[in-house]
């Protein structure tokens, strides 16, 4: 598996069998997962989307919005359970409108499922933190 340092933005070649071992950055030797979702920028997230073979779970979000940051603790809570099955990834959308504009968000919160370069799903609004895993299972 090839996973992204969160820190760093080094790449990692993880066994699958070695990532619920906490592994840390070859480059910058911190750990690889942390059960927390990331905030990233749009090039940091590119990078993600282009380099990794990871799920990558995003969560198009805004400051501004009341269902996002309702959303917010069952997108943490899921994370904590889910990583390092996938990738939990925020991206303020006003802070990053030009990758906003690049994935066609058009309403938030949006969620979007990367893997191997390619969106595989996406849905608009918040989900409970059950609906959000099953969402999420269904593509690990």
């Amino acid at each position: 598996m090839i996973a992204m340092c969160p820190n760093c933005g080094g790449l990692n070649n993880i066994p699958k069998e070695r990532l619920n071992n906490k592994p840390n950055c070859g480059k910058c030797k911190s750990p690889v997962y942390s059960g927390q979702p990331i905030n990233m920028s749009g090039t940091q997230l590119t990078r993600a989307i282009e380099k990794t073979n990871e799920l990558l779970v995003i969560d198009f979000w805004a400051t501004w919005c009341g269902p996002c940051k309702i959303f917010a603790l069952a997108f943490k809570q899921v994370a904590e359970q889910l990583e390092p099955k996938a990738r939990f990834i925020k991206i303020e959308t006003e802070k990053e409108q030009v990758i906003s504009t690049k994935h066609n968000i058009r309403s938030i919160p949006t969620l979007a499922i990367f893997r191997n370069g390619k969106e595989i799903d996406r849905i608009s609004g918040a989900l409970s933190a059950p609906d959000f895993t099953n969402w999420v299972n269904q593509h690990i």
